[in-house]
């Protein structure tokens, strides 16, 4: 039995157009799901696969699972499509032959995430569970799955092409600094044998690669897809495309022996890569070529909407009953993404180097239609856990003017400052919030990414509507905050802060004294979780001591920390190796020892008692007894007490106090001297 509803984009129930869902009670028979099995195969009296996707994560059918797009991808061009997770490749490699060869080729990736963030912790420990193998069980996926895998299926089958793609390939697609081996690496396509590598968010790719496929054209030929990279013999030359001028990076060869010239070459390869008219890139890597074709223009409406609108049944394939749940799938089952991009450009982060800084958003046609499907699931009990994208509130935020951004070369829309032809009116996602809230079996809608607080502070978004910024604060805090708001402001030092790409603590001030305005007019008591980051470049530990300070003063306990992990293709990164940043070409401490890391993440916790005598110790070495006051009080008994005053150093980096944290020590101070009094 099928349930048909449909949903316009007034968010109105109407009689004539539908879409099709399973209804609660409805079994769906293993044909619904892409094979995964022989067995699976020959239930659909297929000879032969045209294509094979191999894995490192168990396959769920869901849209938020990078091998269900590509498989339902594959599949809506009439390509037999299978997929083989995580595959043994410990044993007789039975796995990697079951399906037999591919008639056009294999596709590889290492899943959802970078195998090696899978695997180890910001200190290279060794992680006891992996969240997309069921059971949370570790130890289903190698190392460097993709080189791996890669490497397995050209031993097996060499004459059959082998496609690698996904965020662990993308990263790692020209010379970078590899953290978990302390090596600078060349491309993957170098060790990984494979023929070709489809960066980014690759629908656009993979589809002309397959209608190409489908002319006759041979594999080895496809040199001309944008955002693909491929191998030449230098002897060859580079293919002409007159619509494309090249850029040529220093060698990996140079980059080896100078680290200077591999951070000026990260500049150029993330300029490229978000920019919406890109240069072809060249790297001359062991003899041969490395030629990275430009990238695609952002997906349109219509595009992403296309690749969210297909078939997934949203549920792990039924292999995995008895093994235990996934937690990766666990965590998003009940959640919708808007869209994807992000024009943040962090420093430390991969979003924008990967799904890129222009935000491809869906329709609200789409994204309704897809959480009315979530509210027929069997166990939905009236919650969407998320209703967002990579940050939360960048739903439909764009420039103004195309030609503007066509050449721009900014990895980052919003630092040093928000750009005036940046479009962040939040309206079109509080109105997509209230007719989500409008579904009659959807009791709440939760934003459970994190949201940029710097959009919604007139003090930073300089050209933003207050009256919308106040409007789409009031809307989320009363309906769609499931207790605790995630922000990121990330640290407090100025000079850390501007080397992360964010903006000034001050403007976190800000944004805090207006969230407990609206939480106190509506009685809410939902708390503000704010994520910080320790031994980032440019971090000292006195500027941890002072965050700590900081954050204290403002009444928080610090829970969301995590230590910096230099991933491939970050400025961070960069600078984390070479000791320089990239664009200005000057040098920058990083704290790297195991020591230096520890001393800095053990400021997040001054409040437990095991770590007060350690933070004695380091700063009265530093001779900051301002500090120490501020996280520890006045010694009670005893000690030096002339050592504990007010005064603070000169370029401290300590900001003014806004004016609701100074009335707030107004009154507590108040409140103290009424008690002493009693």
């Amino acid at each position: 039995m099928f349930y048909f509803v449909e949903i316009s984009s007034k968010n109105t129930l109407k009689e004539n157009s539908h879409y099709l869902c399973a209804m609660d009670d409805f079994k769906l028979p293993i044909t619904a799901w892409l094979p995964i099995t022989k067995k699976e195969v020959e239930k659909r009296d297929w000879e032969q696969l045209d294509v094979i996707l191999v894995s490192g994560d168990a396959y769920v059918d869901h849209p938020a699972f990078g091998t269900a797009v590509v498989g339902r991808l594959i599949e809506s061009e009439g390509f037999r499509i299978a997929i083989i997770p995580q595959p043994n490749w410990k044993d007789d490699l039975r796995d990697f032959k079951k399906l037999g060869t591919p008639k056009y080729f294999f596709g590889v990736t290492s899943g959802c995430m970078d195998t090696m963030v899978n695997h180890y912790t910001a200190n290279i420990r060794l992680r006891s569970t992996d969240a997309y193998t069921p059971g949370g069980k570790a130890g289903f996926r190698p190392d460097y799955a993709v080189v791996t895998y890669s490497r397995i299926l050209k031993e097996l089958y060499p004459d059959v092409p082998v496609l690698i793609g996904g965020i662990e390939a993308s990263l790692r697609r020209i010379t970078h600094y590899d953290y978990w081996s302390d090596k600078l690496m060349p491309t993957i396509l170098e060790d990984s044998k494979a023929d070709l590598l489809v960066y980014g968010m690759g629908e656009k790719a993979l589809k002309e690669i397959l209608q190409m496929l489908k002319k006759g054209i041979p594999f080895h030929q496809l040199t001309m897809v944008k955002q693909t990279a491929y191998f030449r013999k230098t002897e060859e030359g580079i293919p002409k495309n007159k619509n494309w001028k090249d850029l040529t990076l220093n060698s990996h060869d140079v980059c080896l022996k100078d680290k200077k010239k591999f951070a000026a070459n990260f500049k150029h390869v993330e300029q490229e890569s978000n920019k919406l008219v890109a240069d072809r890139i060249i790297q001359e890597v062991n003899g041969k070529n490395l030629i990275i074709n430009p990238p695609y223009d952002t997906m349109t409406e219509t595009e992403i909407d296309f690749s969210f609108d297909l078939p997934y049944t949203r549920l792990p394939h039924p292999k995995y009953n008895k093994r235990g749940a996934i937690p990766a799938y666990e965590m998003i089952k009940f959640s919708v993404n808007t869209h994807r991009g992000c024009f943040g450009g962090c420093s430390f982060c991969t979003i924008s180097a990967h799904q890129g800084k222009f935000i491809a958003s869906r329709s609200e046609e789409s994204i309704l239609k897809e959480v009315n499907k979530v509210t027929h699931m069997s166990d939905f009990k009236g919650y969407i856990s998320d209703l967002a994208g990579p940050s939360a509130n960048m739903y439909k935020m764009k420039g103004k003017v195309q030609s503007i951004c066509e050449k721009c070369v900014s990895p980052s829309c919003i630092h040093p400052v928000v750009c005036s032809n940046l479009d962040t009116s939040h309206k079109p996602m509080t109105d997509l919030y209230k007719k989500v809230d409008e579904l009659p079996r959807v009791k709440k809608a939760f934003i459970g990414s994190g949201i940029r607080y710097d959009l919604l502070t007139k003090s930073y978004n300089k050209n933003g509507d207050e009256d919308d910024m106040m409007e789409y604060m009031e809307q989320l805090q009363k309906r769609h905050v499931s207790g605790r708001l995630k922000v990121a402001p990330e640290h407090t030092a100025p000079d850390t802060l501007k080397l992360m790409r964010k903006p000034d603590f001050k403007h976190f001030h800000t944004f805090k004294e207006n969230y407990d305005k609206i939480d106190k007019k509506y009685d809410l008591n939902q708390k503000l979780v704010p994520y910080f980051i320790s031994s980032h470049p440019g971090c000292k530990e006195e500027d941890m001591a002072n965050l700590a300070a900081e954050t204290k003063d403002m009444g928080f306990q610090l829970e969301q920390v995590q230590d910096f992990t230099p991933t491939p293709m970050t400025v961070a990164t960069v600078i984390y190796y070479s000791g320089i940043h990239p664009y200005t070409m000057k040098p920058y401490y990083t704290p790297k020892t195991k020591q230096e890391k520890q001393n800095q993440h053990k400021f997040f916790f001054w409040y437990k008692k095991e770590n007060h005598h350690w933070i004695k110790n380091q700063l009265t070495k530093a001779k900051r007894f301002d500090l120490l006051e501020k996280l520890l009080g006045r010694p009670k008994h005893g000690g030096d007490k002339k050592e504990f005053t007010d005064r603070k150093p000169e370029n401290s980096g300590a900001v003014n106090k806004p004016k609701w944290l100074a009335e707030k020590h107004k009154q507590t101070a108040k409140n103290s001297g009424n008690r002493k009094r009693r």
